[in-house]
């Protein structure tokens, strides 16, 4: 092996203590945790549900407050420098410690999301789901991919077929599992509207994993500039993603589900220490292997999960072991990561900030437009379909989801990313309150009257600590 030069990075490296990379860490880790459960909590008091307080906390903590209000404070504790050690080596370690926390959280956190899925919704009110969902994906896609044709040379002209798909994906998702946590909050999953609802969501979200899965293959692919290769590649790897998704429900998925059952079969229904290394091992198996395939590793985790969605005890028992450290530890970790990449400053001039208006109406139009005429279409009543349609128009973490990975590969510009995290979080804060006015007469409206989200606006501060915090 040849000599490292002792001026070289890798030398520098060497001479960091642990101690020197774990104190900032820890510092970085403790104020994010206690700013989201502040911004969680104060959320809830306005009828938000908590995980909108994470987001905001993450963007808070980064350059586009933080850092403009207090800069030497957001230096010291996310840009921090050691004596000795070059600048840019040192923060460029822990940053990608806090990268790597982050997406292991997100590999847990979708492992746990696609165990949430309920496939059984599916075989109810087809036609009206299948309907909603269709119009809930083409519309905002359509519109997505022409308002990228129009964005693209005002934001430095990024790769024209990458981006297009890319932003026509971000204006379809649906944030299935904040969705679901702000219909427990109302009370109202057991409803015609939200069995409806969720059923359409619960399809669009598989159709749009689907459709990222193959724009991230095929884009990642096109780094190469030939076309032949390209296209090859694309072809390889949509293969073997649809092998592997096959392979897992079809060959695997027997097997799963019966190591499940067995895993809680005992009196207290509770998975044991071995039973949980055996599945975080599962998780973080699959991950790699959809890494390995050349899409995100966060599928793989995502389809065990949905693999084991219908063993109702074993989801339970998991939600019991694994919950309350991901949505208290790693979730915070992704929102401030997302939060300190989002950079409100780079959509500086009116200009930007109008565009950013433009992405946020055409999200709203194609979606929440989009689902409620295809409703209205399928039978529901006028305000039946407005409720399903500012249901459909929840984003919220997923939608973070994929812009980061769009901002990973390299053809979302910084002024694009920024606007589509503040497009997350505008239709996820307007979910709750629009569906409060919209659901007037209808049979939504005395389940969300009695609902702790109701309580907790009219003062029911008892309803903040009863409802467990969402994804």
């Amino acid at each position: 092996m040849a000599a490292v030069d002792p001026a070289s990075p890798f030398a520098a490296i060497r001479q960091l203590h642990v101690e020197d990379v774990l104190l900032p860490l820890l510092w970085q880790l403790t104020i994010i945790i206690i700013a989201a459960r502040v911004f969680a909590a104060g959320l809830r008091r306005l009828g938000q549900p908590s995980a909108i307080g994470e987001m905001l906390a993450g963007i808070v903590l980064g350059p586009s407050l933080l850092g403009a209000a207090f800069p030497g404070v957001y230096r010291a504790l996310f840009h921090p420098t050691l004596e000795g050690v070059p600048t840019e080596l040192f923060q460029g370690v822990l940053h990608w410690t806090l990268v790597a926390l982050s997406q292991v959280g997100l590999v847990l956190l979708l492992f746990l999301i696609g165990l949430e899925f309920d496939f059984q919704h599916l075989r109810s009110r087809g036609a009206s789901a299948v309907a909603i969902s269709w119009a809930g994906i083409l519309c905002p896609f359509v519109l997505g991919v022409l308002l990228a044709q129009a964005l693209g040379p005002r934001v430095g002209r990024p790769e024209p077929v990458s981006f297009s798909l890319f932003l026509g994906i971000a204006m379809s998702i649906t944030a299935l599992p904040m969705l679901g946590r702000i219909m427990q909050e109302l009370n109202i999953t057991r409803s015609r509207i939200a069995t409806v609802t969720i059923s359409a969501g619960a399809v669009d979200d598989v159709a749009g994993w689907i459709l990222l899965a193959s724009i991230a293959a095929m884009a990642r692919s096109r780094a190469n500039g030939d076309a032949a290769v390209h296209w090859g590649e694309s072809a390889a790897m949509l293969g073997w993603t649809v092998a592997f998704a096959c392979g897992m429900f079809l060959a695997v998925g027997p097997w799963l589900r019966r190591w499940a059952r067995r895993a809680v079969r005992n009196p207290q229904r509770e998975l044991s220490l071995w039973s949980l290394s055996v599945l975080l091992a599962m998780t973080f198996g699959c991950a790699m292997l959809t890494s390995r395939i050349g899409i995100f590793a966060v599928f793989g985790a995502f389809t065990l999960g949905a693999v084991l969605s219908g063993e109702d005890v074993f989801r339970e028992a998991v939600h019991r072991r694994m919950r309350d450290f991901v949505t208290v530890f790693f979730l915070p970790i992704f929102f401030a990561y997302t939060g300190l990449r989002t950079d409100i400053g780079s959509l500086g001039s009116l200009e930007m900030w109008g565009w950013c208006g433009v992405v946020l109406a055409v999200a709203m139009l194609g979606k929440l437009g989009g689902c409620a005429l295809a409703a209205r279409w399928t039978g529901s009543s006028r305000r039946e379909a407005a409720c399903i349609g500012i249901m459909m128009n929840t984003r919220g973490l997923m939608e973070l989801v994929v812009v980061n990975m769009g901002k990973d590969l390299g053809f979302i510009p910084d002024s694009v990313y920024c606007m589509l995290v503040l497009m997350a979080v505008a239709t996820t804060v307007m979910t709750t309150p629009l569906l409060m006015r919209a659901c007037r007469g209808t049979e939504l409206e005395p389940l969300i009257q009695a609902s702790p989200l109701a309580r907790s606006i009219a003062g029911g501060d008892a309803a903040l600590d009863a409802v467990e915090p969402g994804s």
